[in-house]
């Protein structure tokens, strides 16, 4: 027997999280949001190596111990050998769902959701074009609702500014700050539109210093980190995005709002799973680049994760009554 609950089962950081959270809300059991520690040597070791049964969870991990969930859906490669281990532990009545590449045979999982960047295939593999998140059209409804007034003073359009920053693959140095304040700078001169930016710890105190400094004067709100975060009321209030390259997060976040989305491109990526998850956006028309232009353009929003719940829930539902016809 199962508990009918989803566990999402992650490393706890909030990449990795929120997808897995944002796919479990979808499906619509209730959810236990579920932490992995792994504790020595299984750290060191990729999940391939990892022992049949092995929990892996040491002090500051949740507790992993039966009733086992109904669905369990894991991301991130620390979360890769607990998983494997409740879905033995269970007798496979759990169903094992993980989100990224495994980095072991995908078979191991009742069903695995790769980007296509992450270049994995198989009969139980998944692809999206994007990475999974938790907005939802509600959260945007409602975050917009609540700081239009504070915002209805810019002009429109609205051009929501999401920058991110140096990564271990991309760099975001003083001429990356120059150049994107400089095609700011352009739009607002040019269409008239109000900015609405927002930035992030890796942006770095020079490059926002830089980024005030060149668009003063000019229609602009910036989050200055106090209060409440504007982020998904940003999403929510834009006519359009920029976005940095950076984050394939915000990327795809940005495009879950069928608005257009130019992308920044920083200095680095190159033929990285990075590049190959911006080129797949413009091949499929979703993004642009941004060049100091504002351009309109229209694609379907990139919403991966309701399919995927609904697969989850049918493939559930066919558990259940198989179980029923065998008496269990």
């Amino acid at each position: 027997m199962t508990a009918d609950v989803t566990w999402v089962l992650t490393d706890g950081k909030a990449g990795t999280r929120n997808g897995a959270l944002g796919l479990a809300e979808a499906v619509g059991l209730p959810v236990i949001d579920k932490h992995t520690h792994s504790r020595l040597p299984w750290r060191w070791l990729p999940p391939q190596l990892w022992l049949p049964g092995v929990l892996g969870v040491g002090a500051g991990g949740d507790e992993l111990t039966p009733p086992w969930p109904r669905l369990l859906i894991s991301a991130g490669e620390r979360s890769v050998g607990p998983a494997l281990a409740i879905k033995r532990l269970s007798g496979g009545a759990t169903f094992c769902v993980h989100i990224q590449h495994p980095r072991v045979d995908p078979a191991k999982f009742d069903l695995v959701t790769a980007s296509a960047h992450d270049r994995l295939a198989g009969p139980n593999v998944r692809t999206t074009l994007g990475a999974l998140h938790h907005v939802t059209r509600e959260r945007l409804e409602s975050e917009a609702r609540k700081f239009e007034s504070r915002y209805a003073h810019l002009p429109r359009p609205l051009v929501a500014v999401l920058i991110g920053g140096a990564n271990r693959v991309y760099r975001f140095d003083r001429d990356s700050a120059e150049r994107l304040a400089d095609g700011l700078a352009r739009i607002c001169e040019e269409t008239g539109c109000g900015l609405l930016i927002t930035a992030s710890r890796r942006t770095g105190a020079e490059n926002e210093a830089l980024l005030r400094e060149r668009l003063e004067g000019l229609p602009v709100e910036s989050w200055d980190g106090k209060g409440d975060n504007p982020y998904f009321a940003f999403l929510g209030l834009a006519d359009a995005i920029v976005v940095t390259s950076d984050s394939v997060n915000m990327v795809s976040e940005a495009c879950y709002t069928g608005k257009p989305v130019h992308v920044f491109r920083l200095p680095g990526g190159g033929g990285t799973k990075f590049d190959r998850f911006h080129e797949s956006l413009v091949e499929a028309g979703v993004t642009r680049p941004f060049e100091g232009r504002l351009e309109n353009w229209q694609y379907d929003p990139l919403d991966e994760r309701t399919p995927l719940a609904a697969e989850i829930r049918e493939r559930l539902d066919e558990r259940a009554d198989s179980a029923l016809s065998n008496g269990n």
